[in-house]
This record gives structure tokens, sequence and C-alpha cells, in this order.
């Protein structure tokens, strides 16, 4: 199991809590929780509804309430998903820790859930503190790597100037591209968010909020993810769309 001071590996209880045996049960409360969320019911009281009625502990109530998602919102995020043979000269701006995240609890054999919008999403919470792991820069290489192979006209990496050692992840994200012979960069920024959902870019990033507010995107993290499958195997994924 992973140490949690120098890996984005798995929870203690994670072996339990996302067993073999509980995956039916968490993929009915992601049926149910967006069952509601498409019939406009309050956020909060709905995953308390779901939570209750399937007796969830709280991270599998995360898990649920990150995968699941109403009709109209999977719908429009698929129509808008951008593959990587469109790229080629088209700009792109990237939600750094999001995405990088993502990749660094694959490499580390953390839960990855596969949610009902096709976006791979991580179990990871910063609460403003992001701590670098030994999978940083191997998961930066592998962003850097797969961005280069789709051509793009330019690249910009946002990092979110609050999170601590948000400079640091750009610096390594900027030295790792440069060593490379990437034009990517990457700076620090209040209000990422906001900046990626008015960008007019192609928008990198499974941040449900962002996705239901930008225009085109594309699935940087689960490509990531499927093109090192060798790598990453065995990938703790959990289909719960």
């Amino acid at each position: 199991m992973g140490d949690s001071r120098r890996h984005r590996g798995p929870h203690p209880l994670d072996e339990q809590l996302f067993s073999k045996e509980a995956i039916p049960t968490l993929q009915e409360a992601v049926s149910d929780l967006s069952w509601l969320r498409t019939r406009g019911y309050a956020e909060a009281s709905s995953i308390k509804l779901v939570g209750d009625k399937y007796q969830l502990r709280g991270r599998q109530r995360v898990a649920v309430g990150r995968c699941a998602c109403s009709d109209s919102a999977r719908d429009d995020r698929a129509a808008k998903q951008r593959q990587p043979a469109t790229m080629t000269g088209r700009p792109l701006v990237i939600d750094g820790l999001n995405v990088i995240t993502t990749i660094e609890v694959a490499l580390a054999g953390g839960v990855l859930l596969m949610g009902r919008d096709a976006c791979i999403r991580d179990m990871a919470r910063f609460h403003g503190n992001y701590r670098l792991v030994q999978e940083t820069e191997r998961a930066v290489a592998i962003l850097v790597d797969l961005v280069e192979s789709m051509k793009p006209a330019e690249v910009m990496v946002y990092i979110d100037r609050p999170v601590s050692n948000s400079g640091r992840v750009a610096e390594i994200i900027r030295k790792t591209a440069a060593a490379k012979g990437s034009s990517l960069d990457a700076v620090t920024a209040d209000r990422v968010d906001e900046t990626l959902k008015t960008s007019t870019a192609v928008v990198a990033t499974a941040d449900s909020a962002i996705l239901d507010r930008c225009g085109d995107w594309i699935n940087l993290a689960r490509l990531a993810i499927e093109g090192h499958a060798a790598e990453l195997d065995p990938l703790w994924l959990l289909d719960l769309s």
C-alpha cells in the first residue's frame, strides 16, 4: 500500500470500500443520484438521500458524487468532447492539478473512477494543500509527451496559485517541457476555474463545474492513462457509469 507521505496511493480503507462486492451498490447509487440531478433536485439533499439509502461511507459518497451527472450534462459534455486527431493547430489550456493528480494516482496504484460522462477521476482531496509525491515528475513527463503528440498550436498549463507548492509544480512542468523541446508553458494563477470556463481554447479537465461551462474539451487524463496501460498495470479503475 502506498505511503501517503510519498505517494498518492490508496487510502487504508479503500480495499473494503471499493471491493468487487461493493461495485454493484455504488453503480446503483450513481444511477439514482444521476436520476435526481436530471430532475433538478437539490445537490446536498440528493447525495444524503442516496448515501443513506445505500448506507455509504464518506469516501463512497464522494466517489458516487464524482461519477454521477444529469442526462443533459452527460449529453452536452459528449457533444463538446474533442479527440487527439482534431487538436493539430488548435490552442489548448490545461487544468494542471486536475490532470496531473489523476495520472499520479494511476501511477501510485490508487483508486480511479470512470464516471457517467466517460471521464476518469481520482479520489484525491487537497483543501488547498498539494504535496509533491514521487510520481509527480513522471506524471508531468507523461502529460508533456501526450500533449506534444497532438501538435496543438500553443499550450498553457494553469496551476491554482492559492494551492501550496503551486509554484514548484509549475517549475517542474516548465523544466520538463524545456528538456523535451516542447513549447508547453505553465503559470500559477488565481481563479483558474473561471479562466478555463471562459477560454476559447480547447480545455483539458475532468472538473464537472468547468465541463458544464467551457466550450470544447479533451479527456486528457483518460488519454494519458489509456496510453500507458502497460506501465500502469494493474490499474485500479472502477467503472461506476
